[in-house]
């Protein structure tokens, strides 16, 4: 009875505090509130071409000089278009937000 009435006591002290959760930064979704916390957004470069790397992966070069994989390894990265040509030389000339670029990190650090 004791610890029932104290996990009660518990829950309803944890569910008058305010919960505060924040929009993730790795994940753009449409349902996530637009910069909630106010951290640096993403800056955007383009992608200016494709090369693989020595296991085959395809990696994308952006204009900002960083370079980022772009895996299809289902079930954690679903991207069927990298396998396709055609679909990646589309990709050339969008926009794509670099991480790197938004960590404040430079090619000196990174060793590109």
């Amino acid at each position: 009875m004791e610890t029932a009435l104290l996990a009660a006591i518990v829950m309803g002290r944890d569910l008058l505090q305010k919960n505060n959760e924040f929009a993730s930064l790795t994940k753009h979704s449409l349902e996530s509130e637009h910069n909630q916390d106010q951290r640096i957004t993403l800056k955007s470069s383009i992608i200016i071409g494709w090369r693989q790397d020595e296991e085959q992966h395809w990696v994308v070069v952006l204009s900002c000089g960083h370079s980022q994989h772009q895996r299809h390894l289902p079930p954690w990265q679903s991207r069927p278009w990298v396998l396709d040509s055609n679909q990646r030389q589309k990709k050339i000339g969008q926009p794509f937000r670099c991480g790197w670029c938004a960590q404040g990190a430079d090619g000196v650090n990174l060793g590109n």
